[in-house]
């Protein structure tokens, strides 16, 4: 787990998402350090994927600031945003499945010269780089996440967002899901994360987060989460 001692890569303030004229996301403050992983929980339309969606300026949004490395994005549209630092892997795996994984990878470019290459997305994805030339629609969920993943990072970000990162995945590649964002955290970036799979999450995550109606009911460590009566308070259907 993260030491908790690097700085702010993360600054979410008075985050208020909307679609069309409802409002689904209150006011809602969140901070992720770097090198740290935390993730957002809550049940089937608590406002998880609303709050990702509105970090990376899909959705319609007002916010005091969303700062990224200390500087605001929130009246940037999203690929400004992406280019400022912010990727998203969006839930189920998307990959385009009539391009190999190669062509997937190569139509990802950073904003900068600096960062993750398509060798850098191999040398951490070995498997990928034995599927090279396969068809993304090919490949198995595991191996889609994987390329989910590397894809978000060759556009080089300092935060990581990831919805429903397990989802669909066998125990095994759940498990190795968890360990690949470890890994990803301790180079340095800010990773957050929503879950179903709340085990996996507090598993995985320093920090935590619960969400309930659009707004922050809960936030300390991810152990504190865990051993109490937290998720049942807030996850049990």
């Amino acid at each position: 787990m993260s030491d908790q001692t690097g700085r702010n890569l993360l600054e979410v303030s008075a985050l208020n998402v909307f679609y069309g004229k409802s409002q689904v996301v209150f006011d809602l403050d969140l901070v992720i350090r770097e090198g740290e992983v935390v993730t957002l929980l809550g049940r089937n339309g608590a406002g998880k994927t609303s709050t990702l969606l509105g970090i990376a300026g899909v959705n319609t949004t007002e916010a005091n600031a969303i700062n990224v490395d200390g500087k605001d994005l929130s009246h940037l549209p999203s690929f400004k945003r992406v280019r400022a630092g912010v990727s998203m892997v969006p839930s189920g795996s998307r990959a385009f499945p009539n391009l190999t994984v190669e062509e997937n990878l190569a139509m990802v470019r950073g904003s900068n010269g600096k960062g993750w290459t398509v060798k850098d997305v191999y040398d951490f994805f070995p498997a990928l780089a034995e599927l090279k030339g396969s068809a993304g629609g090919q490949l198995s969920g595991g191996e889609r996440q994987m390329l989910a993943i590397g894809r978000a990072m060759l556009a080089r970000p300092k935060v990581l967002m990831l919805d429903e990162p397990s989802e669909g995945l066998g125990p095994k590649i759940v498990a190795m899901v968890g360990e690949m964002l470890r890994e990803l955290a301790g180079k340095g970036l800010a990773v957050l994360l929503t879950e179903q799979n709340h085990r996996m999450a507090l598993a995985t995550a320093d920090r935590a987060y619960f969400i309930e109606k659009g707004q922050i009911v809960w936030d300390g460590d991810s152990t504190v989460a865990r051993e109490g009566d937290l998720v049942s308070r807030y996850l049990a259907v």
